[in-house]
């Protein structure tokens, strides 16, 4: 973010500005209980889910924050990774006591949405405080303290299940639920049988100057079990950061607290030791009843996520090239997060993940998790932004140094450029049916929808270079 002059006395007005439409006249603001994502905050739902609430829905200030000043932004990551926190605990609350919040609206406002819009309003002046400290603080940051309740409402946050080009699945009826196997979600309605999925998969066409190539780097399957609920890109410094356990492959350094020089150290399970890259997705659980080890942890059990946790049968990591345009390198420390791990609550804007079958991946699925024939196997593929600004390894909201090419012409927007497109496939052999999810923020309710991948590029340079010659030249590299 550019730096500019402190403007401090302007930030005040404005956070008490804010603080006043939030507390104005001296009382809370009256918060529909029971908005949803697919209604505005202020409409009332549908009769027949008046109380048919299932979580908790807040603003995601994260997303609201284009701009931090470089010096204030790991500060900022962690008080927004307390803004998460605070969430979880206002969740258990709410499930500790869901019958009463659904019989009495007063209680709900009372004991859980009231303390969580006070405690949410400090941490969101801290964070226009450290802005302000560095440069222009942020309008109307203060106004996202107040969070709904809000329904399951059958489906998550899309409009229907489409894969990245906008294309209907066409997916036959389910029968819903009416708890998740695990407390707090997936639903029956959160799965569909593939073979009701009409094929949605179209690619843009390749013109003359497109890189055809590929590089493939074998890191493994976890299979030595390195797993924490750390995001060291979103919430760096932060143990338990992520409220669910990821998987890793690639490099072994990674945990809340690794900066650059320790990846750029670390081990690697990569085959190709330039390759010291980290590779991070949540863990995929089978919902047996079966307590996993970490039943009593946080980013487990404590967080609302339970069951066996399954190591893939197979992950493959291709970087392949621009349908229209050779690529260029991607800088050193690069990171890149795809699909969002709110997305339930958030709208699906940034939801990225597809799911399928082996044998059955011209049909992907956005926000449903596929029900497998006999013999075939779940899959969940990632296609990771392919444009980088050209500048930043990293931004304030981990998504605006990088983009997706248009989906129809494959090309990058103005001053982005090409760069290797991060492709990565897990596969899961597990039994036919409902019956298994991805771990999730406790108030995502495991969703399909809110899957996600992380990536830091560690590559050596001189590998790197490699990547880009065999993708531009249309080889296939390993």
């Amino acid at each position: 973010m550019r730096r500019t002059r402190k403007r401090s006395t302007r930030a005040k007005r404005v956070v008490a500005a804010s603080v006043a439409l939030i507390l104005g006249g001296g009382g809370l603001i009256a918060a529909n209980v029971y908005a949803s994502a697919g209604e505005g905050r202020g409409d009332p739902p549908p009769p027949d889910r008046q109380n048919a609430v299932s979580t908790i829905d807040c603003p995601d200030a994260a997303e609201a924050l284009t701009e931090v000043p470089e010096a204030v932004r790991g500060a900022v990551d962690r008080e927004l990774a307390t803004l998460d926190s605070q969430i979880t605990v206002a969740y258990q609350r709410f499930a500790d006591s869901k019958e009463r919040v659904e019989s009495d609206p007063a209680f709900a406002e009372q004991q859980i949405l009231a303390p969580l819009r006070n405690e949410r309003l400090v941490i969101l002046q801290r964070i226009v405080a450290l802005i302000d400290r560095e440069g222009d603080a942020p309008q109307n940051l203060v106004e996202l303290a107040p969070c709904t309740l809000r329904a399951d409402d059958d489906g998550g946050a899309g409009d229907g299940n489409e894969d990245g080009d906008g294309n209907e699945d066409g997916n036959g009826d389910e029968e819903p639920a009416e708890e998740g196997q695990s407390g707090n979600g997936p639903v029956a309605s959160d799965f569909v049988d593939i073979r009701s999925v009409q094929p949605n998969v179209r690619k843009p066409r390749q013109r003359s100057g497109a890189s055809r190539g590929t590089f493939a780097t074998d890191c493994g399957r976890n299979q030595n079990g390195k797993f924490n609920p750390d995001n060291v890109i979103v919430a760096p410094g932060v143990s338990n950061g992520a409220h669910h356990m990821h998987d890793y492959v690639g490099n072994q350094a990674n945990d809340a607290f690794a900066g650059d020089d320790d990846l750029a150290r670390g081990r690697t399970t990569c085959r190709n030791q330039g390759d010291r890259s980290t590779y991070y997705w949540p863990v995929l659980r089978l919902q047996n009843g079966q307590a996993e080890d970490d039943a009593e942890a946080d980013g487990g059990g404590k967080d609302q996520n339970v069951g066996e946790i399954q190591t893939p049968a197979q992950v493959t990591l291709n970087f392949v090239g621009s349908p229209v345009s050779k690529v260029t390198a991607m800088p050193r420390f690069l990171r890149i997060i795809t699909g969002d791990a709110k997305a339930f609550t958030n709208g699906d804007a940034n939801a990225n993940a597809s799911w399928s079958c082996t044998g059955f991946e011209d049909r992907q699925l956005k926000d449903k998790y596929p029900i497998c024939p006999e013999g075939s196997k779940v899959v969940r593929t990632f296609r990771f932004q392919s444009c980088w600004d050209g500048r930043n390894t990293d931004s304030a909201n981990h998504r605006t140094h990088v983009a997706f090419a248009d989906p129809a012409s494959g090309r990058c927007g103005n001053g982005f450029r090409a760069i290797p497109q991060l492709v990565q496939r897990i596969v899961y052999d597990v039994p036919p049916g409902p019956g298994f999810a991805v771990d999730s923020f406790p108030e995502q309710l495991h969703k399909p929808v809110t899957d996600h991948g992380d990536f830091i590029n560690v590559f050596d340079e001189r590998l790197m270079r490699r990547v880009v010659s065999c993708i531009n030249e249309g080889r296939r590299c390993s």
